[in-house]
């Protein structure tokens, strides 16, 4: 069943490799903001569907909830082609302007990402005013550490990004690097509960108004994850390497392996869990998605599916 949506946002829903784009309209002459802007190689299609979205108006901002290469890819195409400044969470600002792929997580993570450049950020407890609406900006590690949630107290509207989604949450990438974060998870999910919360708008997936199932599930997730942290490892070397094909449609056997043993969290993961090195774990796993029809062997190359 659609959610219906209050006046003056647009939900630009989308797949996995590109998070899901939110249009919050202006007041008449302002231009619109626009809330994270997918991956790179989806962005000629985020130019499109944003421009059909804005219907002649102007995108005045693009805000990031976090710089993953989901969520921020397309900032560069947009900024290009619609002239708008981009704001990103103030913790991010100094690695932004240096442009470092490490403390970015791109060259961590083996993901791809073009850069931009930004021109404002936001922090903790500011406001972002768009349309006659205050979006509180509130702090949501866990997924990453210095992602930000946005919440509209008058219509009760939480854009979640990826610490809440309609059944779970984005994985927690400080973990694959050994820090402990499932707390921060749990404490995001005791602040979306302690908030009038009455839709959701997640970084993918559909809008949902189910926030207390939204979050009973999440909770259930959490507390399997932090009964047995290898699991999570596993489920984020699945994600790591199925984004990675995401990104590149196919590669071949050599390529891959290359990839994996490169990418800094995967071959962590692959420490953690005992394998014999990142190689070995990368067949394993691809063997698994294929089973489970996520990927797809033909000989030497593996496919996305």
């Amino acid at each position: 069943m659609t959610v219906p949506l209050p006046a003056g946002i647009a939900v630009l829903e989308r797949g996995w490799l590109s998070s899901n784009n939110v249009l919050l309209h202006g007041s008449p002459g302002d231009g619109a903001v626009l809330v994270d802007s997918g991956h790179c190689l989806h962005a000629p299609q985020t130019l499109a569907l944003v421009t059909q979205a804005l219907a002649g108006a102007s995108l005045a901002r693009i805000v990031n909830t976090h710089l993953h290469s989901d969520h921020c890819g397309g900032n560069a195409t947009l900024q290009r082609a619609l002239g708008a400044a981009v704001t990103v969470p103030q913790a991010s600002w100094q690695t932004v302007q240096a442009w470092d792929e490490d403390a970015l997580s791109y060259r961590a993570t083996g993901q791809l990402c073009e850069r931009f450049t930004a021109q404002s950020s936001l922090a903790p407890g500011g406001v972002l005013q768009v349309g006659g609406r205050s979006w509180q900006a509130l702090a949501a590690p866990g997924h990453d550490p210095q992602s930000l949630v946005l919440f509209d107290e008058c219509d009760g509207v939480l854009v979640s990004a990826d610490a809440l989604w309609e059944n779970g949450f984005g994985v927690v990438f400080p973990a694959l690097d050994g820090v402990d974060a499932f707390d921060d998870v749990d404490e995001v999910l005791d602040l979306i509960e302690r908030l009038p919360v009455k839709l959701v708008l997640p970084g993918h997936g559909a809008p949902f108004d189910d926030v207390a199932g939204a979050l009973s599930r999440a909770r259930s997730r959490l507390a399997g994850f932090r009964a047995d942290p290898l699991r999570h490892a596993r489920h984020g070397a699945k994600v790591l390497l199925k984004y990675h094909l995401m990104e590149q449609r196919a590669q071949d056997w050599p390529a891959l392996l290359e990839w994996a043993e490169a990418t800094r969290l995967f071959a962590g993961v692959a420490r953690q869990l005992g394998w014999a090195d990142a190689s070995t774990g990368c067949r394993q796993l691809v063997a698994e998605l294929a089973g489970q029809g996520a990927l797809r062997v033909d000989g030497e190359r593996v496919h996305d599916a």
